[in-house]
């Protein structure tokens, strides 16, 4: 068999109400993509308008892009870096005294290459407490990221991260416990 993109359908897939859709892509292109607001308060109240639901003392840099609000949970003192992507078809949600750092990539969205059809996969991302992810890394589809793992730049998560455990590499292998004094 060979792919035949002509026969995709996501017809299942409903994200949202069309008009709200519209709204935040618009409210996204305007105030998230181009970098000249320097406040994370900015920021944040469009997230939280379009149903996001962030805990106090969150810090949001510039270019951070978001592709549905509705479906991203942050708690507590979380950092989310510049030029961040949360494509978050499904949920993410994102611990407590979390470091998302610069030019990080959270998909929650994939194809399944087996199909012809090349047919839609979404995942849920859990990122727990004290997590970090470093600077251009990827986290796919499904990841769990547990407590205060750490997930070294330009890496990519395999499907669990265990707690306290630092990842290097693509894919990410486990190569040290996390100490913190």
């Amino acid at each position: 068999m060979k792919s035949d993109l002509s026969s995709y359908n996501n017809d299942w897939y409903h994200p949202g109400p069309v008009l709200k859709r519209l709204l935040w892509f618009w409210t996204s292109a305007l105030f998230f993509r181009p970098k000249w607001i320097p406040f994370s308060s900015f920021y944040i109240f469009f997230l939280r308008l379009f149903g996001a639901k962030i805990g106090n003392g969150v810090v949001v840099k510039p270019g951070v892009q978001v592709k549905y609000p509705w479906f991203l949970k942050v708690g507590d003192h979380s950092w989310i870096g510049e030029d961040v992507w949360i494509d978050n078809l499904a949920e993410v949600t994102i611990g407590s005294h979390v470091c998302i750092s610069q030019g990080a990539l959270l998909e929650c969205g994939n194809h399944d290459y087996s199909k012809g059809s090349f047919d839609l996969i979404i995942k849920a991302i859990t990122i727990e407490d004290g997590v970090w992810i470093g600077a251009r890394s990827i986290v796919p589809p499904g990841v769990i990221c547990k407590d205060h793992s750490v997930l070294s730049a330009n890496s990519r998560a395999p499907q669990l991260l265990e707690a306290y455990g630092i990842y290097d590499g693509s894919p990410a292998v486990k190569i040290k416990d996390r100490v913190i004094a």
